[in-house]
């Protein structure tokens, strides 16, 4: 076979997701062999026209264990391209029914912390601005806190399902910095970014330092789901109950990939033992349709600690998973 009949036999790229051999043909590894953003127009230009853009956030320094998430937009892009489009459980072709877009990835330089927040905050804004809802994946959580900041400019407070096996509502006490991935929430719900009684957090099952540890939450009307609840009540009850606490809200959704137990998700920086199972994270997801989703985050995938790429591979799949909500809202 000769290099042009090769090129006949590659169907023309679609404005959805492109066709595998023209994937392979140019080489490059957008999310889900999506089309690109151009980012040689300035602010929100490259985002307009799309109905949901992906944007990476290489950025790991807010972790206060072992680093590596800054890596994983590569990786988690790489896998991606597996994902196909035809939704087979909700019945709905995610691609073709959303117009997908890979932003590419927030540029920054990694020593400047507040740099990092308002460039992450700056370029979520853009995508917002665009009539776009963005689905980023870290990096490490402190990312969720200037996503929201951007999510709550464009609509007001919201309510946020938060899926981790902590309760990132630490201070800034034990490590002397008020700004880490144990933090964000804390931040979001002082500075009004979450709802009243919307915030709602599942899987959680880590260690804390004390009893206390919990407080902070609790008095701005958190709704904790610990793992030992999900596990005897199901993620199917838990879903069931987010949704209808949630109504017709603007929901934000950040899923810390240490929910999932480390059998599964071995690639995280701060694995906790006892998590959802891969199918439960799945059916979570799955079980959350009808929400309004404004937003979605996905961190802490740590690609050099993980095994046979088993986590980039999950966080791929609930990041579809994520797109598909925010496809049935279309529909």
């Amino acid at each position: 076979m000769n290099d042009t009949s090769i090129a006949l036999r590659v169907p023309a790229p679609r404005v959805a997701q492109q066709p595998a051999a023209a994937y392979l043909r140019h080489g490059q590894t957008p999310f889900f062999r999506l089309p690109m953003a151009n980012f040689e127009r300035p602010g929100s230009a490259p985002y307009v026209g799309a109905d949901a853009v992906l944007l990476g956030v290489p950025y790991d320094g807010g972790v206060t264990y072992q680093p590596g998430a800054r890596l994983a937009p590569y990786h988690v892009r790489r896998v991606s391209a597996l994902v196909q489009t035809f939704h087979a459980f909700h019945e709905i072709d995610v691609f073709g029914t959303l117009a997908a877009l890979d932003g590419g990835n927030v540029a920054f330089p990694p020593f400047d912390s507040r740099l990092v927040r308002d460039l992450v905050q700056t370029e979520v804004a853009r995508i917002l601005a665009a009539g776009a809802v963005p689905f980023l994946l870290g990096g490490d959580h402190s990312i969720v806190l200037p996503a929201l900041r951007a999510i709550a400019s464009r609509h007001g407070p919201v309510a946020v399902v938060h899926v981790d096996a902590h309760l990132d509502t630490s201070d800034g006490e034990v490590w002397g910095e008020d700004f880490h991935h144990g933090t964000p929430l804390r931040h979001a719900l002082a500075e009004g970014l979450i709802e009243r009684g919307q915030l709602h957090q599942i899987g959680i099952r880590a260690s804390m330092g004390s009893a206390d540890d919990a407080r902070f939450g609790l008095e701005h009307g958190a709704h904790v789901y610990p793992m030992d609840e999900v596990a005897s009540q199901s993620v199917d009850w838990v879903a069931a109950e987010v949704r209808r606490a949630v109504g017709l809200r603007n929901v934000y959704l950040t899923f810390d990939v240490d929910a999932i137990d480390p059998a599964f998700a071995p690639g995280t920086g701060t694995p906790v033992p006892g998590g959802l199972t891969s199918r439960e994270a799945i059916a979570l997801l799955r079980g959350l349709a009808g929400i309004n989703l404004v937003g979605m985050d996905l961190v802490e995938v740590a690609p050099s600690l993980d095994h046979a790429d088993l986590t980039s591979h999950l966080a791929a799949h609930l990041l579809y998973e994520g797109l598909a909500l925010a496809a049935l809202r279309m529909a």
